[in-house]
């Protein structure tokens, strides 16, 4: 589980240096008596582990290190309540089963499509699930929602994180997780095709996100039926089919999906459009 570049904190057990910190006031220093902070151990010093390394120092918990490629595993879940594994899903089960079980800890997975079986021979598991892109490997994940499984102590990451809790039963996660990449990912290639298609025009890329911006607090605010605007929504079949004609070969099966997509939405998918129009 190699770093996706080069990282000064939180990999092999290298911690940050320490930073400066208001003084305690007599309330803090009770506090501070009366509790002891979670510990956790990472295992993967990629986008998501140090990501969550950082939240959780952040908050207040103990990161005792990050483990990557090549450090012995066994004693992982040595001294720490928590050991999180930000490896890629097909790795998961067998980085689960070179750490050795220890009473009291609990092995969690940040995977969104799979169960909790693939953190065996563990006895509390859990999954933790940010919705939030990871695009670097200081993504903040202060405030994101969390899909959750298992453990308990789940949900202590989400709250120290300030975050909001889903809970998504195993039989629904891969239908979850198609959710969250057609929120994110499928997103991204949309915005790639526009690229494409605008770079004809000679207009930038840049020149989209406010209409991006605005259509999707159109749609947190009144709901996606609702806030679909455009020709599919008009009915205006002849301008959907100038635009087809103006698109290269290539982007056509992209535009053709969303608008049926788009139909769908409306409600009126038996709408039949004018011959010769088709698309």
């Amino acid at each position: 589980m190699a770093a996706q570049g080069p990282e000064e904190n939180y990999v092999s057990g290298r911690r940050p240096k320490p930073q400066a910190s208001k003084p305690q006031t007599s309330l803090d220093r009770s506090r501070s008596f009366l509790s002891v902070p979670h510990a956790v151990r990472v295992i993967g010093p990629g986008r998501a582990g140090l990501s969550f390394a950082r939240g959780l120092d952040k908050a207040g918990w103990r990161v005792a290190d990050v483990l990557g490629r090549g450090d012995e595993l066994a004693g992982a879940a040595e001294g720490v309540d928590l050991v999180l594994l930000a490896v890629p899903d097909g790795a998961i089960a067998s980085v689960a089963a070179e750490v050795a079980p220890v009473d009291g800890c609990v092995v969690a997975h940040c995977a969104g499509a799979l169960n909790l079986d693939v953190l065996a021979p563990h006895v509390r598991r859990a999954s933790i699930h940010p919705l939030r892109s990871l695009a670097t490997t200081s993504s903040d994940l202060t405030g994101a929602w969390f899909a959750v499984a298992g453990d308990h102590l789940a949900g202590d990451v989400v709250a120290d994180l300030d975050g909001r809790l889903i809970e998504v039963d195993d039989d629904a996660r891969t239908a979850y997780h198609a959710a969250a990449v057609m929120a994110s990912n499928h997103l991204v290639a949309l915005l790639g095709s526009v690229e494409r298609v605008a770079a004809e025009a000679g207009v930038p890329l840049d020149a989209f996100f406010d209409l991006v911006r605005g259509t999707v607090d159109n749609v947190a605010v009144l709901g996606p039926q609702a806030a679909l605007t455009g020709p599919v929504a008009r009915g205006d079949w002849d301008t959907v089919a100038r635009h087809l004609a103006a698109l290269p070969e290539s982007e056509r099966a992209t535009y053709e999906a969303l608008k049926s997509a788009a139909l769908q939405l409306t409600g009126r998918c038996d709408e039949q459009q004018p011959k010769g129009r088709a698309t």
